[in-house]
């Protein structure tokens, strides 16, 4: 037992002598309200972002009445950040879906379900039957649980028979998982949290957890023994912390990263043994990397020389140093590329598979990892790939599938699948737990393909959202707290997800409803095979990842549970120096500093920046109903530095008009602060009254396909007053 353990159980109120958590009466608490005393507590998993907090929720006559952070587990040792501390309230929320609804002359009525999923199945046979089994895109979430990607990957691929299938988390974390690739021949973080607190350096860019992954800054307060260096255009939360900030002009992290490595291979600070060992490619890229001088570097990021050498210096000299980063080198037309730069960091370094020592890409969504380990989109399930004969194989004989029936190529990636709706290619959609209106690029594209598409499926536990206003038909799911499976965390740490409560009304959960369709078009019994319940998943799953890099097959739900999660893979990956490539090396490479795509003119002169805040969740389909969350940030904002507030005479809290070459947003709050750099403003993306992507670019990393959410020219005025 941690030594949070029995002292702090005890303070929470905890009973530590019963394995449930019972919540003893203290008299100090004289003014909780009865109904908010629970009588069950059940252990789960936190469905936010990919920290992976463990928590346990206070269950009164069947409701969530209250949450708190689990002390026993190792990921938050008791904490909870604001959404975590209120995430009980979004299973009572007033905007949850509760009954299906399918458009009938223009509005959506309620319907049974028996009509939903008949109409369903034949609205996708007859567009299948017409246009080709690949006209129909699907795309789901890092929100469901491990056991439901992995069921709704072999429905779509196996049962549906496309290949258009992509999830929400390429937004987000495809550069990451291409990276991995390139770089290591293989998707998967190498390190762990614990790496760092046990770095004496560690290294974050664009990566503001303070806002994002709240609970990792417990893992990187101050301390004599580490050195802190945020690598950021905008002074966050996370930059206040640091140690030394570095304030590089967007989309110049390439040049700094390269000008590290340069100084590093000039100073000797390199592991020659590490190299020669185990990477290739590394006289081609010591020779590329000879021009990122530091003054070439000093003028490209905007730093001074002597910060550049500085930091160049700690990290090589560090006994273990650590690299995180999260959507501030993902969000790029080169996010992929970025990746493997920062990967050479390490592998010129030596640091990677050691203590404290990681190039640490930290995920978005809960189980963002889930779904690039079984969700059968970039790759088949286990890390598999396409190509690779041996893999369809071993999956076919699993599976008790002819081979041809495994695709040996991916489909089209989430872009591609909403660019090919707008083309004609595809004429039917179904989203799955995602609110694409919201948060996918340059809105007009993406409202051109909702309304071209033929019929649209949206499966949400939330109606009506932005995007299920478009649907023609609404399918009401189950969300966290009702349901039972897997989630694995930013650190490969697979957690137990627990159902606490029911649905409401006749929502169901998404596993039931990929079962009924799977019943629907005939594969039920081929493909899933006498499964009832996430469990029968999960034993198959274990079959399917057994022998792979991400091996689920040495532990059950009840040791992940009762172990507080399990880490596949073990603490870190690669401590044998052997990378799943066909030499066993992993690939040095050489990357551009290429400017970014749409760069500032005179009539559209700033750079936006987007992100997110602490307070609210991805589109605020969630926190938006919980008031505590809500009233703490309800709308959206401009920050502005002070210099060009004052050329445009703005003062603060100034209504302001944001336009770009596609579109604008409106009557923004301008908040003036040192936060931001001159020439550049920031705005959060959750909010769709202020919808930040209608003026976002409509641009692509060409690897990873992940959106380039960060850089576009705008301008911004006075709104005009009514």
């Amino acid at each position: 037992m941690s030594k949070f353990s029995t002292s702090i159980r005890r303070k929470l109120g905890f009973d530590t002598r019963k394995s449930e958590y019972a919540f003893q009466k203290d008299p100090r608490v004289g003014h909780i309200s009865a109904s908010r005393v629970a009588d069950t507590w059940v252990k789960t998993t936190c469905g936010y972002c990919s920290v992976g907090c463990g928590m346990l929720v206070g269950v009164r006559d069947g409701k969530a009445v209250t949450v708190r952070g689990n002390p026993d587990h190792s990921v938050n040792h008791g904490k909870l950040c604001p959404k975590g501390q209120s995430e009980h309230h979004i299973l009572t929320a007033p905007g949850r879906a509760t009954q299906p609804l399918l458009r009938k002359k223009g509005k959506l009525v309620p319907v049974p379900w028996d009509e939903a999923l008949d109409t369903m199945v034949e609205r996708i046979g007859s567009i299948q039957q017409k246009y080709g089994n690949n006209s129909l895109g699907v795309v789901g979430t890092g929100q469901l649980v491990t056991e439901e990607v992995y069921t709704l990957g072999k429905l779509v691929q196996l049962g549906f028979r496309t290949r258009n299938n992509d999830g929400n988390t390429t937004l987000c974390m495809a550069s990451a998982v291409s990276g991995y690739k390139l770089s290591f021949g293989s998707d998967g973080p190498p390190g762990s949290y614990e790496d760092m607190e046990a770095a004496d350096v560690v290294l974050l860019i664009g990566s503001n957890i303070a806002d994002n992954h709240p609970i990792l800054c417990q893992r990187v307060e101050r301390s004599s023994e580490r050195t802190l260096i945020v690598v950021d255009p905008r002074v966050t939360k996370t930059a206040m912390m640091a140690d030394i900030h570095l304030p590089v002009k967007p989309r110049s992290d390439i040049a700094l990263i390269n000008g590290i490595a340069h100084i590093l291979i000039r100073e000797g600070l390199i592991d020659s043994s590490y190299i020669e060992q185990h990477t290739t490619g590394f006289e081609e890229f010591a020779a590329y990397v000879s021009t990122f001088t530091p003054q070439h570097v000093a003028q490209v990021t905007g730093l001074n020389e002597e910060t550049i050498l500085k930091v160049a210096l700690l990290y090589g000299r560090a006994k273990a140093a650590f690299i995180g980063w999260t959507m501030g080198v993902n969000h790029s037309t080169q996010g992929a590329v970025t990746v493997t730069a920062i990967n050479n960091l390490a592998l010129i370094t030596g640091n990677i598979g050691r203590a404290g020592a990681a190039p640490f890409s930290i995920t978005g969504q809960c189980n963002a990892m889930g779904t690039r380990e079984t969700g059968f989109t970039s790759s088949l399930p286990g890390y598999r790939k396409f190509e690779d004969a041996a893999h369809r194989e071993d999956l076919a004989r699993i599976w008790n599938i002819d081979i041809e029936r495994i695709p040996t190529a991916r489909g089209l990636a989430y872009p591609d699948i909403i660019e090919g709706a707008v083309s004609g290619k595809i004429k039917a959609l179904w989203f799955i737990a995602t609110n694409p209106v919201v948060s996918f690029p340059n809105y007009s594209v993406l409202e051109q393909a909702l309304r071209s598409v033929e019929f649209l499926v949206v499966q949400d536990g939330f109606h009506p959202t932005p995007t299920s206003d478009f649907a023609d038909l609404v399918l009401p799911a189950a969300i966290w707290g009702e349901k039972e499976g897997t989630y694995t965390n930013s650190e490969r740490r697979v957690g137990k997800v627990n159902r606490a409560v029911a649905p409401p009304g006749d929502a169901r959960t998404d596993f039931d409803i990929f079962l009924d369709l799977a019943a629907r078009i005939g594969v039920r019994e081929e493909l899933f095979p006498n499964w009832k319940t996430t469990h029968d998943a999960f034993l198959e799953w274990q079959r399917v990842s057994a022998g792979r890099m991400c091996d689920y097959s040495k532990f059950t739900w009840q040791q992940i549970e009762d172990e507080n999660g399990a880490q596949w893979g073990g603490k870190r990956l690669y401590e044998d120096g052997i990378f799943p490539t066909s030499d066993g090396k992993a690939r040095l490479h050489c990357v551009p500093c290429d400017p970014f795509v749409e760069q500032p003119n005179s009539e559209y002169n700033f750079i936006l920046n987007t992100g997110r805040t602490v307070e609210h969740w991805h589109t605020r389909t969630k926190t938006s109903q919980v008031a505590m969350l809500e009233s703490m940030v309800p709308n959206a904002w401009l920050e502005m530095n002070p210099e060009d507030a004052k050329r445009l005479n703005l003062k603060s809290h100034d209504r302001v008009t944001v336009t770009s070459r596609r579109s604008n947003v409106k009557n923004l709050e301008l908040r003036i602060t040192g936060i931001v750099a001159p020439g550049q403003v920031f705005m959060p993306f959750h909010f769709s009254e202020s919808n930040s992507n209608l003026v976002t670019l409509g641009a692509f990393d060409p690897i990873s396909r992940e959106p380039n959410f960060k850089q576009c020219a705008v301008r911004v005025e006075r709104s005009a007053t009514h």
